[in-house]
Formats: C-alpha cells, structure tokens, sequence
C-alpha cells in the first residue's frame, strides 16, 4: 500500500500544495499535475458530476507518480466515504461539515473495527490488489488516511472548534465562496464578518494541532491565505487555470492588433498634419517663433 507523503509533510509542520479537478479528468491529468510540481489532486464529486468509476480511474492513474490522491465526496454518507477510499484515495474531503456527530461519522467511516465502522474489503483498489497480513494493512490505511472537513456555513463556523477537536479529522477546509453565502454577504471576501469566521477556523487549528486548508484561486489569493496561515492549499481550479491562461494569450493577441492598428494610424495621421502645418505656416518669423515657444 502506498503511502502520504503530504500528510507526514504536515505533520511535520511544513505545507503542501496541490490542485482541484472537476472537469478534465483524462488519462493525463495526474502526470501532468505530477510535473508541474503538484504534490496532491483533489478529485471533486460534489459539483463535477463524475462517477465513482472515473474517480477510481483517476487514483489508478497516480500509481507511480509522486502525487497523491484525495476526493471530495458529494456530501456526508457512508457510501461514499469508504467507497472512495476502498477506489485508493488517501484523503477524503466533505463537505458542509457542520456538527460535532457528522465529524465523528466521517472518522468512523473511515476507520475500521474498532476504531471505526468501515466495512472490510481487501486485496482491493486501495491495497494495490496485493497480499498481506490483514492487521498491517488497517494499520498502514489508519495511518496514512487525511481526513477533511470543510467548513462552509454559519452552523459549520459556530461549531468549528469541537469538529477540529474530533480525534480523527486532520484537517479543517475552508470554503470560502459558501461560507459568504451563508453569512448573508456573497463574495465579500473582505467583509468583517468573513474576516473574523476565517480567524475563527485558524485560531481552531492552532489550539488543537490540526492544520487549515483552502483553494486558492489565483497567485494574490496564494500568498494571502498562506500569510494567514493555511498550510494546505489547492492552487486553482483546472477549468480556471485553463481559462486564465487562454485568457492571457487571446489578450496579448488582441493586443497585438491594437498595436497594428495603431501604427497604421501613425503612418497616415502625421502626413496630414504635416500638410495642415505647412498650409497654417506663419509668414513671419516672430510669430513662428512665438508658435514654437
């Protein structure tokens, strides 16, 4: 079985970066996250519309690489938070985590006996189909599995302390375009109330040791939640990143015709001021000299 290289890394006290899919999930897409120096995908289910079968391809596709896979599963519910993680994901995200008893049901689901409730299957997806001792492969998938709660609404944010606090959960996610909806102020991200529920989830992870995680939309974004403290943050959307960067490149093309166009003004606009000043041209040298002054 494979291990979590970005969850030791946090135990360590250093960050790790990835990146969010939930559109181009092709053959491709973990090497090419792989090279650009990604150290996880997070593979969405919660708006992208994908099958459990696609998700299971996608963590197939990480096998060898140096990238790890986590899931975000549509909502809390048994039956996708072991069956992601029996397809091979090492994290599991949820969201809209709002109570204490949800957090303790998404740790039970995915630990076995007696830690937990998940239900055993192996020589499977998630042990490489290889053999082994049965008690070293719970152990190895207790250790190595990074359990994510997002913190998206008002409930959620009132009870962000004791959802941190459940042994199990790893990690608290904020999700910040949710979070504003639900207080009542859509996309103000530098509303006060906004400002003092981000504090609220980072001054949780910092009394109980678990680390904050955010999806940063662009580079500003970056760099202003890692100075705030999150330490593992999922840089762009891939729908994002592909239209960001089709965007800049249709923009410097455009650009360039604007240039054309207005060196083609340039080279007619001075010839008929040269002919206006010519036929305005003072008859006395005082007055042009006057003009010129």
């Amino acid at each position: 079985m494979r291990g979590n290289p970005v969850k030791e890394k946090l135990a360590r006290g250093e960050a790790s970066f990835g990146t969010m899919a939930w559109e181009f999930m092709t053959p491709s897409l973990p090497q090419i996250c792989n090279a650009a120096g990604a150290e996880f995908v997070l593979l969405d289910m919660e708006h992208s519309g994908v099958s459990l079968e696609t998700i299971k391809t996608q963590i197939a596709l990480c096998r060898g690489l140096d990238i790890v896979p986590f899931v975000r599963v549509p909502t809390t519910a048994y039956q996708y938070i072991a069956r992601v993680l029996d397809a091979g994901a090492v994290g599991v995200m949820v969201p809209m985590v709002e109570t204490v008893e949800q957090a303790r049901d998404i740790v039970k689901w995915s630990r076995y006996p007696p830690a937990g409730r998940r239900g055993a299957a192996f020589g499977a997806a998630h042990d490489d189909f290889v053999a082994g001792p049965v008690a070293e492969k719970i152990a190895m998938a207790h250790a190595r599995t990074f359990v994510i709660c997002q913190i998206e609404s008002e409930i959620g944010l009132k009870n962000v302390d004791a959802i941190t606090a459940v042994d199990g959960v790893d990690c608290v996610w904020l999700g910040h375009f949710d979070l504003t909806n639900f207080l009542g102020i859509p996309a103000q991200f530098d509303h006060p109330k906004y400002v003092k529920g981000v504090e609220k989830i980072l001054e949780a992870t910092r009394r109980h040791g678990k680390v904050g995680g955010f999806m940063a939309a662009d580079e500003k974004w970056a760099r202003e939640y890692y100075a705030k403290g999150f330490r593992i943050i999922a840089y762009g959307l891939d729908t994002a990143i592909m239209q960001t960067g089709i965007r800049a490149g249709i923009e410097t093309l455009r650009a360039c015709v604007a240039v054309d166009a207005s060196k083609a003004a340039g080279t007619t606009a001075p010839a008929k001021s040269a002919r206006a000043a010519k036929a305005a041209k003072p008859a006395g040298g005082a007055k042009t000299a006057k003009v010129r002054k």
